[in-house]
């Protein structure tokens, strides 16, 4: 099992389902957990909080995930978290179009819970290591 201790990531899903498989899964590893359900009430919580990790559902009302990717890039002390985009795009391209848009990473809907974790490490190690 991978010790996630230090890891505080901020999920930020307008699905609740979405949000708590990834809430459950992370914090089954010992990670800090936190969501916001709108791009509004992420930029907020980054005012309060850094995370080590952000992860972004693409299709939320009225801020898109890559709107509010645009937004965090801007910011000059958040630009460095690493964020991946979470999204139900799984078509073929799509990990490559999210990336040039400037995500870290890229998770599929449905989450595959038993494959989370191992997905994330790499993303979250490469980018604190470019940091």
């Amino acid at each position: 099992m991978h010790d996630l201790s230090d890891w505080n990531v901020l999920v930020i899903d307008d699905e609740p389902d979405n949000v708590g498989v990834i809430e459950l899964v992370l914090s089954f590893h010992s990670a800090i957990v936190r969501t916001a359900s709108s791009g509004m009430e992420c930029l907020k919580m980054l005012g309060e909080e850094i995370p080590t990790l952000l992860l972004v559902d693409i299709q939320m009302p009225h801020m898109s995930g890559l709107e509010l990717l645009a937004k965090i890039r801007e910011h000059e002390n958040w630009h460095h978290i690493p964020i991946v985009a979470v999204t139900a795009h799984a078509m073929m391209g799509d990990s490559e179009r999210f990336a040039l848009a400037g995500f870290d990473g890229y998770i599929p809907k449905p989450i595959n819970a038993m494959s989370l974790v191992d997905e994330l490490l790499p993303i979250v190690t490469t980018k604190v290591k470019a940091s």
